[in-house]
């Protein structure tokens, strides 16, 4: 299971770090990944981590750093100079894989998590 929390209403160029909590012994065998939706839009990536290093989605890059502590099975989404379009339901995934695959869907999905940006 993922749960995740850190959601909130902040102003534009604010920040926020979203976390997500797994279950399991293995979690550092798994690769994490960030998704968002916004209101009436598709369900699009934001950031993964994996063995590799980490990838990002072009919209977020230079502003969302990813990272994961296994320790605590916790994987986190630091958002900088947040913007309005930035407002979505943030989720986090995880792949049953040690490198993250594009070509597929994640294997388990944690709740949303709410982000609202205002102007």
């Amino acid at each position: 299971q993922l749960q995740a929390y850190g959601g909130g209403l902040v102003q534009a160029g604010d920040s926020l770090r979203l976390s997500c909590v797994a279950s399991g012994r293995t979690f550092r065998n798994y690769s994490m990944g960030w998704f968002r939706q916004a209101p009436g839009k598709e369900r699009e990536f934001v950031a993964a981590i994996d063995w590799s290093g980490k990838k990002y989605a072009d919209s977020v890059k230079g502003r969302f750093t990813i990272s994961r502590d296994n320790a605590k099975n916790t994987v986190y989404l630091q958002m900088n100079n947040l913007k309005p379009e930035d407002t979505a339901d943030y989720y986090c995934a995880q792949r049953g894989t040690i490198f993250w695959d594009f070509r597929s869907p994640p294997d388990n999905w944690g709740q949303g998590t709410l982000v609202t940006v205002s102007s």
